[in-house]
């Protein structure tokens, strides 16, 4: 039986994104952040230096594509990709080139769909050796935030992958709105803390936003706090009797977007666990937005793994597992595929067997 990697999240240095859509209030919350106590030691990755106000923050330009910055911050625009200039900034710091750094601050633009930069930190080899993906924040404008969850998906999967949700400009609009909105982002991330402010007269503090310390005890994972599951397991139910009632009109994208945990009591093999994971990147990556869990091989009672996908339904998922898991021969394991890809497994197979 393979065994689990020791886990090692402490040691890795914790990259948080930033994101939320055009006026939201992302480089108003970015600028509070670097003021405060504790963002010493932060590297900022943004697109472009001018779309930042940083010039007050400035101490010294060291290239054309980095600064530093007052507190020990170093602020870094991409230059090529988001992959090599993680690396690079690593590498940098190895060579004393720059100040050591404790944490990373990636801003995206406000039109970015996160779950490819996401997936991308998640899977390089080079990143998740050196890098762990900590905290996902999204800044909803409470104002316009409905109106561009109607009209833009990118928007709808900036809060659905977020950790925090930030709703801003709450001062300028009703409270019905403002309730309305908070529902809405409740049922597409049932597990994100919703934090109301007005950045203009109020400041969050970085504590809460980045203090994950929480979720380990003694360099151990806290498996619970971290998963959530009992979280989508409820919000799976209340899915289910929204949808029964002949008055429910799913929403324009958010319909789209589905939230889920797959659980299973028996031990999974790993080859069966690959193949599940492997074919449902493969086929469907570009829809599956995020996947976490733990699986019940040795160690755990049970597998629980939570799912946040783009129009992939729990029953495909599931019926993929169940497939792979009674698969005998490799034609049963592209026949678990073909349900994937919508088309219904044959009822017999042809004889054909390992080698």
């Amino acid at each position: 039986m393979k065994t689990l990697p020791q886990e090692n999240s402490q040691t890795r240095l914790p990259i948080h994104v930033i994101t939320g859509f055009l006026g939201s209030g992302k480089t108003t919350l970015l600028n509070q952040l670097l003021h405060q106590q504790g963002m010493q030691h932060t590297v900022v990755i943004v697109n472009e230096f001018g779309e930042i106000s940083i010039d007050h923050l400035l101490v010294k330009t060291t290239t054309e594509d980095m600064m530093i910055l007052e507190g020990g911050c170093v602020c870094c625009s991409v230059r090529t990709d988001l992959l090599n200039t993680l690396e690079d900034l690593f590498h940098k710091q190895k060579r004393k080139e720059i100040a050591e750094f404790e944490q990373v601050l990636v801003e995206t633009t406000g039109l970015a769909d996160p779950a490819p930069i996401l997936r991308t930190l998640i899977n390089d080899p080079f990143i998740a050796a050196h890098y762990r993906l900590d905290v996902v924040i999204t800044t909803v404008d409470a104002l316009y935030g409905a109106q561009q969850l109607d009209e833009y998906e990118e928007s709808v999967k900036q809060a659905a992958l977020a950790n925090h949700l930030i709703l801003t400009k709450i001062d300028i609009v009703p409270s019905a709105t403002l309730e309305a909105l908070k529902r809405r982002l409740r049922h597409l991330n049932p597990t994100a803390l919703i934090h109301e402010v007005n950045l203009n007269q109020h400041q969050l503090e970085a504590a809460t936003l980045f203090n994950t310390a929480g979720y380990y005890n003694t360099r151990q994972l806290d498996v619970e706090r971290w998963l959530q599951a009992d979280v989508y397991i409820e919000n799976q139910q209340h899915t289910h009797e929204e949808a029964s009632r002949p008055e429910h009109e799913p929403l324009r994208h958010e319909a789209y977007i589905k939230t889920f945990c797959i659980e299973h009591t028996e031990p999974l093999h790993w080859l069966t666990l690959e193949r599940w994971i492997q074919q449902l990147t493969r086929l469907r990556g570009k829809d599956l937005l995020r996947v976490k869990g733990i699986a019940y091989t040795s160690d755990e009672r049970r597998s629980q793994i939570v799912f946040i996908t783009r129009n992939i339904e729990k029953s495909v998922v599931e019926r993929v597992l169940h497939a792979l898991i009674d698969s005998k021969t490799p034609a049963d394991v592209c026949q678990a595929a073909l349900i994937l890809l919508g088309q219904e497994p044959a009822q017999s197979h042809n004889a054909i067997s390992y080698r």
